[in-house]
């Protein structure tokens, strides 16, 4: 046997060894606390099934948007190796200008507002 097959057998082994120990291992009687959604020690007192407000995602989706911008303008310094670096420039200038003006736009909504 080669040594591929030997690390093949011993990881198929391993993780069946592990499976069934996952399997067997915890116990069959759960707690009413461990059953609960807190396990903090105290009733919750309302429902844990309220949606999330539209706000919360706007703000996600919105700071997803600008973590992005950083990581399309990361290049950036690298943009003068190129033969028109003046063009680079432009290009990411555009970026931020369109994610500013987009900002202004949501800041005028007030779509940035938690509070109504």
């Amino acid at each position: 046997m080669n040594l591929i097959t030997i690390m093949i057998f011993i990881s198929l082994a391993l993780s069946s060894f592990l499976a069934i120990i996952a399997f067997w291992l915890p116990l069959m009687n759960l707690d009413y606390e461990k059953l609960s959604p807190y396990e903090c020690g105290f009733d919750p007192l309302g429902s844990a099934r309220l949606p999330f407000s539209l706000r919360f995602f706007l703000v996600a989706i919105l700071f997803l948007l600008f973590d992005l911008e950083i990581a399309l303008l990361l290049p950036l310094p690298w943009g003068d190796q190129l033969s028109n670096p003046l063009l680079t420039f432009e290009w990411a200038s555009a970026v931020i200008v369109l994610l500013t003006l987009g900002l202004v736009y949501e800041w005028i909504q007030g779509g940035l507002e938690w509070a109504e």
